[in-house]
């Protein structure tokens, strides 16, 4: 662990113009991705078995009050951070990257990067996703080639699907190359001399962050969405506030700066806040009463649903962080295959989660104990096929 800190440490001092060579991976950060992409998978595997939130199919199935609660809270905590993290993570890259590229060529593998799977994903997989959802659902007797037109006529942003995330990933990535022409990029500290912001600068950071959605969530509500993007705008705050952060901490080396005393703080923060959220949803919805208070409008519901979100997404952050980086820093080859295939698996997992599905229905169990038991097959299949479409020479530079 030490030798890699140093690694870390030379990565985060080291000049700008000294870009130029490939850097040792950071391995630690490839499994947050696995575990980020995962997260994604039971997120809405969750929706499909009862949770609140919007996903292509939900299972007729009953849930319990208890369940109920527990897949509330679950999507919550995801919703809160985990998204947040796949920007600042991919923003974290994009300074080293810019520096040794320029910014045509950082533009131009942007585009390859994420365009041509955004694209594939609206002409090629949402097809796929609605034909099956056509078929055994609709009652869509026709060829899925007959389908093919209609799909297209009736094309809005809901066909994006879950690579909005993609969609606006690019949009900030062409932002942040505009302002690179107009600021100077500032310097890297001194060699040893980086420092993380402090727990109340963190603490400060998720307040203003939750008090702008707040803000924002006051006319957009939670489910207002920018329909050609499928952009979710109530959350867009996290989203550019994290984009910007993660660039933030690759020049300031904060992820290596970060301390294990700053992450038991913030563990402590998260025990508390999970605690705290079966309270306030009775206190402040009941048992019977509309969730929809939370979701935005002038009311303190929403504005502490927004500061504990954010508060929420920065303890998981930092605790994940330094536990990753101290413990996960390393590799065996299946961490290694599913870290190569985490991509594909995000870009594909509609089409394993909505099929599967639907040819599991006819399972009657309590929608949660269902999720709890079929959730590893839906990981399983989703990376063994993301695993596959890696190894295809088209695709192994994409994806």
């Amino acid at each position: 662990m030490a030798s890699q800190a140093a690694v870390e440490k030379a990565e985060a001092s080291a000049p700008a113009a000294a870009n130029t060579t490939a850097r040792p991976r950071l391995l630690y950060i490839d499994n947050l991705r696995i575990l980020l992409t995962t997260l994604v998978v039971l997120h809405h595997l969750s929706i499909t078995y009862g949770a609140p939130g919007d996903w292509f199919f939900r299972d007729p199935g009953s849930l319990g009050d208890l369940s109920a609660l527990l897949m509330t809270l679950f999507v919550a905590i995801n919703q809160s951070y985990f998204m947040g993290f796949f920007f600042l993570i991919s923003s974290y890259f994009a300074p080293g990257s810019y520096d040794r590229k320029g910014p045509g060529p950082y533009l131009r593998d942007r585009f390859i990067r994420l365009g041509i799977p955004l694209v594939f994903y609206v002409l090629v997989i949402g097809w796929l996703v609605h034909y099956t959802l056509a078929v055994n659902l609709r009652g869509f007797e026709g060829s899925i080639l007959a389908l093919y037109p209609l799909y297209l006529q009736h094309f809005n942003g809901g066909y994006v699907g879950p690579m909005w995330f993609v969609e606006f990933l690019l949009v900030l990535s062409v932002l942040y190359v505009l302002w690179r022409q107009f600021v100077k990029n500032p310097a890297a500290p001194p060699a040893g001399e980086a420092k993380a912001p402090s727990s109340l600068a963190i603490a400060a950071f998720g307040l203003a962050v939750g008090l702008v959605t707040f803000v924002v969530r006051l006319w957009m509500p939670m489910g207002t969405a920018f329909a050609p993007m499928n952009l979710q705008i109530p959350f867009v705050p996290q989203y550019v506030a994290m984009f910007v952060a993660g660039l933030y901490a690759h020049r300031r080396g904060w992820l290596a700066a970060l301390s294990r005393r700053t992450a038991r703080r913030w563990l402590v923060a998260v025990i508390a806040l999970v605690v705290l959220f079966p309270i306030f949803m009775v206190a402040g919805v009941g048992l019977d009463g509309d969730p929809a208070v939370v979701f935005g409008g002038p009311s303190w519901q929403a504005l502490f649903y927004a500061v504990w979100e954010q508060l929420m997404a920065v303890a998981m952050i930092v605790v994940l962080t330094v536990w990753f980086r101290e413990r996960f820093n390393r590799q065996g080859g299946l961490a290694r295959a599913m870290s190569g295939a985490a991509y594909s698996a995000y870009i594909i997992h509609p089409l394993v989660l909505v099929p599967l599905a639907i040819a599991l229905r006819g399972v009657r169990l309590d929608l949660a104990l269902k999720f709890v038991l079929f959730a590893p097959l839906f990981v399983g299949v989703t990376f063994l096929l993301a695993y596959g479409i890696k190894q295809l020479p088209v695709a192994r530079d994409i994806v």
